[in-house]
């Protein structure tokens, strides 16, 4: 190593032992007690500890600034209790029509998606086999009424005779006996007639029930039979309608109260909750719980009459089962969580807000009300905007104030 590299080497030494003295005074005592002092007043010059920076005007100002909030008062209302649920529109009752005799199809007599009524005609199958069954049906019956007319006489001669005794009792007996015989036949030409105007009846295809008719299922040309499962068109009534739903079989008792009171009121919404669709009324409480789910179905029937609820739809659906008199409310927006439960801020008379724990009896986002079963009294006022870095004791202003429930 050449001498230049040397002398490097013990500046950085030397600068490096200076640079811990001045870190560490208590080594450079030891060590070098002539330099101790002057690495004492290095240290506390370097680390001496710093005056806090005092917090421009404007930063205090704003600490002191009061937070803007919103208030809503608690007020006792009559307040109607909902139980939510999830249901699916059914109709009130569906067919499949098919045909009930074999033939071609003259006509289809409805469009695709169009509301019919009850006796309305669908279809028309070719009747002509028909009607000619009837006919001979008729002709036959005709037939066998001249041969009774006939064999009536010919009782009618045989009576006569027999009492003179020009003929014999059998005979008498054979002609009575083939007058019932044809009185028979007569009877079943009239069954057979109606059999004919039957089968004929049916090649008519009316709307059993008034409802709105899907998509057509069969084209008019096409042969159809009473034995293939196709049928040619399904009619789903729609007015009425109805919503089938569950509930939580721990809101029996409150349903069945309801219903034996008389038919509660239910709501009908999309699927959001957001947008009211029909308002019915609960028809039908199941006969048992799910054991697999622990819930209850439930059937509730709707007019329907501007169509907004249909077949296979999700609704969510609003049971009323009760009305709480003189609650206690407040905007369900107030209500905030922490770690040991339910509060809220109450807005005192010199504007501080302070928190009140509370427990709520019945809550209802939906609408934006909640009942308060302890925890404030009536009148005391809540922050229902603004709880954001607002803590316990802040001062705050009022920016606007509403009623505690809708």
């Amino acid at each position: 190593m050449g001498p230049r590299r040397l002398a490097g080497a013990a500046l950085a030494f030397v600068a490096a032992t200076a640079a811990y003295c001045v870190y560490a005074p208590d080594f450079a005592d030891r060590l070098f007690p002539a330099a101790a002092p002057a690495a004492q007043r290095a240290h506390d010059a370097l680390f001496a500890a710093k005056p806090a920076a005092t917090p421009p005007a404007s930063a205090a100002a704003s600490a002191s600034k009061p937070a803007v909030v919103s208030v809503a008062a608690t007020k006792r209302i009559d307040y109607p209790v909902f139980i939510d649920g999830l249901g699916q529109v059914q109709a009130e009752n569906t067919v499949t029509v098919r045909t009930r005799v074999d033939g071609q199809i003259l006509k289809i007599a409805f469009a695709e998606g169009q509301m019919v009524k009850a006796g309305d005609l669908l279809a028309q199958i070719d009747p002509r086999p028909f009607q000619a069954a009837l006919d001979q049906a008729k002709a036959k019956q005709t037939q066998d009424q001249a041969t009774l007319a006939n064999a009536r006489l010919d009782l009618d001669r045989y009576s006569t005779l027999a009492k003179q005794s020009f003929a014999t009792q059998q005979q008498l007996d054979t002609q009575s006996a083939l007058v019932n015989q044809l009185i028979a036949q007569g009877a079943a030409d009239a069954a057979a007639i109606d059999a004919a105007q039957v089968q004929l009846d049916y090649s008519t295809i009316s709307a059993p029930l008034s409802g709105r008719v899907g998509f057509r299922l069969v084209d008019q040309g096409n042969i159809v039979n009473a034995a293939q499962q196709t049928g040619i068109v399904t009619i789903a009534q729609i007015e009425p309608i109805s919503v089938v739903f569950t509930a939580p079989q721990d809101d029996l008792p409150r349903i069945s109260a309801a219903l034996a009171a008389g038919a509660p009121l239910i709501e009908a919404r999309t699927s959001d909750g957001a947008t009211l669709l029909a308002t019915g009324k609960l028809t039908v409480v199941d006969n048992q719980v799910d054991p697999t789910t622990g819930s209850i179905r439930l059937k509730a029937e709707f007019a329907n009459a501007d169509h907004a609820l249909w077949p296979g739809q999700a609704v969510a659906v609003r049971l009323r089962v009760e009305v709480e008199k003189d609650a206690l409310t407040i905007p369900d927006r107030a209500v905030q969580r922490g770690p040991n439960g339910l509060f809220v801020y109450v807005v005192g008379g010199d504007n501080h807000a302070v928190t009140r724990p509370v427990t709520l009896a019945h809550e209802d986002s939906a609408a934006d009300v909640a009942i308060v079963g302890k925890g404030l009294s009536e009148g005391e006022k809540v922050v229902t905007v603004g709880h954001f870095g607002l803590q316990p004791g802040a001062r705050v202003a009022v920016e606007a104030e509403a009623g505690g429930g809708s």
